[in-house]
């Protein structure tokens, strides 16, 4: 017996979910490939060098950006750092407990640097005050408030509103003044966005519900930018994808891509 099948027979949601996919419905009334409304809001932090709230639908993600001085990495004396957190509060959903980062944290995160590491989002030779020396460091926190699906894009378009709403703070060369701001922009010349996709037995979603993530098959977050390169692939789920099925998750992808970066 398959893991589908078993899946299947153990998980009557996913049944249900199935025979409504099949009957052309949607949980929420929505298109397989429609995203729920999309709200972009900056500067809702005045503490952090920058930052930005996104709901798509009823999730909700705060991402924040500080900026401090620091020494590089010694394998990279001449560019800036960047370092992605991520922290899934447990008031966004029960699911969520207090304590180290888990396992959907760690992949939250890193989803979100690998797109903007493999992009070359941020021009990290331009964080460079003085080679070997000292260095602009990007700390990228991002925080769910609302668990309601589809964290990792919520997640991912939060984190590009909050780099393009960071302005450097004012720095005389020995301290940072985080009091003044100097009204100079980070050096983000890239929006890359990922997209996710779950595979439903013969069915491709976008923007998938939280009851709909936990009846997925497959799932793949795409990464790409605004010229359509892929940056990154993160494959989920027991089952296998095809060449046919990964190169339809990615169609979707691109287009709903596009649609989100309008939002910014």
């Amino acid at each position: 017996m398959s893991m589908v099948n078993k899946m299947s027979k153990k998980n009557p949601a996913r049944d249900h979910l199935l025979k409504a996919l099949e009957a052309g419905i949607r949980l929420d009334g929505r298109g397989p490939e429609q995203f729920r409304e999309v709200e972009v809001h900056y500067g809702v932090s005045n503490t952090a060098e920058g930052s930005a709230l996104v709901k798509i639908g009823d999730t909700v993600v705060i991402a924040g950006v500080k900026l401090s001085v620091e020494t590089p990495f010694p394998d990279t004396p001449e560019e800036g750092i960047i370092m992605v957190n991520a922290e899934l509060l447990p008031l966004s959903s029960p699911r969520f407990e207090p304590g180290p980062p888990g396992i959907e944290a760690i992949e939250l995160a890193r989803i979100v640097d690998r797109g903007l590491r493999e992009s070359r989002a941020l021009d990290l030779r331009a964080l460079c005050i003085k080679k070997g020396e000292k260095v602009w460091a990007v700390s990228l926190d991002v925080c769910t408030i609302n668990d309601a699906g589809n964290l990792v894009d919520v997640a991912g378009l939060a984190a590009i509103a909050a780099l393009q709403d960071a302005v450097f703070p004012e720095y005389d060369g020995v301290e940072v003044n985080y009091k003044e701001k100097t009204g100079k922009k980070l050096p983000l010349s890239k929006t890359p966005i990922p997209i996710t996709v779950l595979k439903i037995g013969d069915y491709f979603l976008a923007d998938p519900l939280e009851e709909e993530l936990a009846s997925y098959d497959a799932r793949l977050t795409v990464t790409t930018t605004a010229d359509g390169t892929i940056c990154s692939l993160q494959k989920g789920g027991d089952a296998a994808l095809t060449v046919k099925d990964i190169g339809k998750m990615i169609d979707i992808s691109m287009v709903q891509a596009k649609i989100l970066r309008s939002k910014l």
